[in-house]
């Protein structure tokens, strides 16, 4: 964050912990109120996605969104997944058409971009590494967040903390320095394609732009910055 706010000063950093204040799980109630016409949902409904709506206003107003997370269980701590649940909305993030075929979903927005930040006891977690099939953490979230906009995905993992070895240590250090050189990149990637991209997104109206951070550890936290906005 420190290596963002040097180069992009003017902007706000939004931070949600969904670690000590975790989103409520998917109820039958949740489903059933999003999956009814804003116009036709009770007051009851209208309760039960509050909390979603103001989630998901975060995330459409996001063009870089940073998650911070454990590996847990080779997957996603339950508080994550929470969020994510809450965020991936019908008709907010995603349409759906069976006109479509065998792919009906649909995101309403596109071009974000994610940036995971990930820690594991075990290693060797990337493709082609010894246990890459045992990542359901990366591929989920990425898969997931498709669907919320999220078009470029970059992974930046410490690895083997249970070995506490050499290993353990140099992933740490490559962690940090790739982090800052990301955060340096993106910046300065993320203006130009604040400049750029009035035409691919005619409705658009001047908002602040988020880089949303969301950290799924029993610490979680989410974070924003200032953008110009595509509206669904």
């Amino acid at each position: 964050m420190d290596a963002w706010r040097t180069a992009r000063p003017e902007e706000i950093v939004l931070s949600r912990d969904v670690g000590r204040s975790p989103p409520p799980h998917l109820t039958e109630n949740w489903i059933g109120a999003a999956f009814t016409e804003g116009a036709a949902r009770t007051a009851a409904q209208e309760e039960a996605l509050r909390i979603s709506d103001e989630l998901v206003d975060e995330v459409l107003r996001s063009e870089v969104i940073v998650i911070a997370t454990p590996m847990y269980n080779y997957g996603m701590p339950s508080h994550l997944k929470a969020w994510i649940d809450q965020v991936i909305r019908i008709n907010r993030t995603l349409t759906f058409d069976l006109a479509r075929g065998e792919q009906p979903i649909e995101p309403v927005q596109s071009g974000k971009r994610l940036v995971l930040l990930t820690s594991s006891g075990e290693g060797c977690f990337g493709p082609g590494e010894a246990n890459a099939e045992r990542n359901h953490l990366d591929t989920h979230i990425a898969h997931a967040l498709a669907l919320a906009g999220v078009s470029e995905t970059h992974r930046v993992r410490i690895e083997f903390q249970e070995f506490g070895d050499d290993r353990h240590k140099a992933s740490v250090a490559a962690a940090y320095s790739t982090a800052r050189e990301l955060a340096r990149r993106l910046a300065k990637a993320t203006s130009a394609a604040s400049t750029l991209s009035a035409g691919r997104f005619p409705h658009r109206e001047l908002a602040t732009q988020t880089k949303h951070c969301v950290d799924g550890s029993d610490l979680g936290q989410t974070q924003s910055v200032p953008h110009e906005t595509p509206r669904p």
